[in-house]
């Protein structure tokens, strides 16, 4: 099979690199925007229910947390970066709790196995602050969440950004020409 042409390869290159930094600029536009929103729809909370009623006061004393950041490894190597439930079952786990079900009917009896303690979902922080929380305070919590999400999102494309550089770096470096005095 033929080489690909290295100037073909590095104009693809560099428009793989221009169309991610159109994305991480569009996504960090968008984050920013998500945030502002969070803020300003925390500040009306804080307004409606007293700026005593929502602050660091109402927070636990023991907080869990509801999301977690995980990374996998992409099929052209790259690290990918993803926002998850804590509570959520991954994969891997999901296998083996589904076999458990299945009842022998001939043979020898086993002993059933204690089935692994299932951990109770991580409490909603919005309960701290009482029961009917305004309007505003849950539409604050959706905006951080989506800004969580962007923020995974804008982490893997700056990564992959970075694989990206470094490639068109040896890329020029072997199209660069010999100098005339080197030997």
């Amino acid at each position: 099979m033929a080489a690909e042409d290295p100037r073909a390869e590095l104009d693809a290159l560099i428009l793989q690199l221009l169309g991610d930094l159109e994305e991480l600029e569009t996504k960090r536009a968008v984050l920013n925007g998500r945030v502002e929103e969070g803020w300003l729809s925390l500040a009306k909370a804080r307004y409606a229910m007293g700026v005593k009623s929502v602050g660091p006061l109402q927070y636990a004393s023991h907080m869990e947390p509801q999301v977690c950041v995980c990374t996998s490894e992409a099929q052209d190597g790259l690290q990918k970066l993803r926002v998850v439930r804590a509570g959520a079952w991954t994969p891997e786990e999901v296998g083996p709790r589904e076999a458990a079900a299945l009842r022998q009917r001939k043979g020898p009896t086993k002993t059933p196995e204690p089935e692994p303690e299932t951990t109770t979902p991580p409490q909603d922080p919005l309960n701290w602050f009482g029961i009917l929380v305004p309007h505003s305070l849950r539409q604050a919590q959706a905006s951080f969440r989506d800004g969580l999400q962007l923020a995974a999102d804008i982490a893997t494309l700056q990564i992959r950004i970075s694989k990206g550089q470094k490639q068109l770096r040896t890329l020029q470096q072997r199209l660069r020409p010999p100098e005339p005095g080197a030997a």
